[in-house]
């Protein structure tokens, strides 16, 4: 971003991780944001980079209330929206399956409004799944350059081909895109171990593909600093205050 260039207030407020730029505008609609000490109040105002932007206490007290859930996705569910007789995994946060009730605030409908998946799961893939009401939580998770690690345990069949490992680990590539450096290793003889910090559509799949491997099983146990756990499959909890990816 160029620190000479005027852009508009709520991209440079996402850029600099104080919220999403959903969120930018609704607080600069209620006039909770000022720019250089001076209150902003109006859509689309261009500003420049360096400037010091504050929000109002009103303003971190609504992104402090903003909810992330953790929900063990199982086989059959879609992470986005739901598709013919698959359920979404929005549609499956509730009070009957929330796994922290006795230690944790107990479910309300008011935590589904603005809630989305911060990544996605494939509908033949298990595990850990993050929905957030929390911009700044999913631009961490899925921006194009995000770091943030997602470990896999993944289950084939197959025959490695030669230097098959190694090709896993570095030098492949997907839709005329090299990939980036993962770490691969085998659990056991049918299982193997993947940590990315990339997700492509059925990236792990099309890439055990390419060097001779089935998945047969595909389960996500750890995003960022957070595990799944001993959460079971089809029940969620709330990202703890002292959790972070």
């Amino acid at each position: 971003m160029d620190p000479h260039e005027p852009q508009r207030l709520s991209k440079i407020m996402a850029a600099k991780g104080l919220c999403s730029r959903r969120e930018a505008d609704f607080l600069i609609e209620k006039g909770w944001v000022r720019v250089d000490g001076q209150v902003v109040n109006e859509l689309g105002v261009k500003v420049l980079p360096t400037a010091k932007i504050d929000l109002d206490a009103r303003a971190k007290n609504t992104l402090s209330k903003q909810v992330t859930l953790l929900y063990h996705k199982p086989i059959g569910v879609v992470s986005g929206q739901p598709e013919g007789r698959y359920k979404a995994a929005m549609e499956c946060i509730g009070a009957d399956n929330q796994y922290d009730k006795k230690t944790s605030p107990a479910f309300q409908p008011a935590m589904l409004k603005g809630l989305a998946p911060a990544g996605r799961l494939d509908i033949d893939s298990t595990g850990l799944l993050v929905l957030t009401q929390d911009g700044r939580i999913a631009k961490q998770l899925i921006d194009a350059n995000s770091t943030v690690e997602k470990e896999y345990l993944v289950r084939v069949e197959g025959e490695l081909r030669d230097r098959g490992l190694e090709l896993l680990r570095h030098g492949l590539s997907l839709d005329g895109e090299p990939l980036k450096p993962a770490r691969v290793s085998w659990q056991n003889e049918d299982q193997l171990r993947f940590v990315l910090v990339e997700g492509k559509k059925r990236q792990i799949r099309r890439m055990c593909e390419m060097v001779g491997l089935k998945v047969v099983g595909l389960k996500r146990v750890r995003i960022g600093k957070v595990m799944l756990g001993d959460l079971p499959p089809g029940q969620w909890r709330l990202l703890m205050p002292e959790e972070h990816f």
